[in-house]
């Protein structure tokens, strides 16, 4: 597994598909309305909506990312990392972000290589 994260518009999922020769049918874009789990596609484009649709839809964020985790071993998994800026008042906003974090850092603790995008510019963490 390869974890790719960085902030919104940076770069990630072009990096990805690029370096991994992605077509666009080989990517599986998660949104705020799917719970399902990502199937293990190349790549698995936004999983911090994945997450939310998680919460929103009472499922144990924890569980099902272990379960995600043990099914895609060559998937490479491209997320928003929300952790910075200011705490969401809201509380379903405040769980999303915990819940992010937890599994990024879940996610980067079972991959092979680890990789924060900024600016276009992908650095590797590990």
């Amino acid at each position: 597994m390869t974890l790719v994260f960085g902030g919104a518009y940076q770069g990630k999922l072009e990096y990805a598909a690029g370096k991994l020769n992605a077509a666009e049918k080989d990517i599986y874009r998660c949104s705020e309305e799917n719970s399902d789990t990502p199937p293990s596609s190349v790549i698995v484009y936004e999983l911090d909506k994945w997450i939310l649709a998680l919460i929103k839809a009472g499922i144990d964020t924890d569980r099902a990312v272990k379960e995600f985790i043990g099914q895609s071993k060559e998937t490479c998994v491209i997320a928003n990392d929300i952790s910075s800026g200011v705490v969401p008042m809201d509380s379903v906003m405040r769980q999303w972000r915990e819940a992010v974090g937890r599994a990024l850092a879940e996610i980067a603790q079972n991959s092979n290589e680890v990789i924060r995008v900024f600016c276009g510019i992908p650095t590797r963490l590990a």
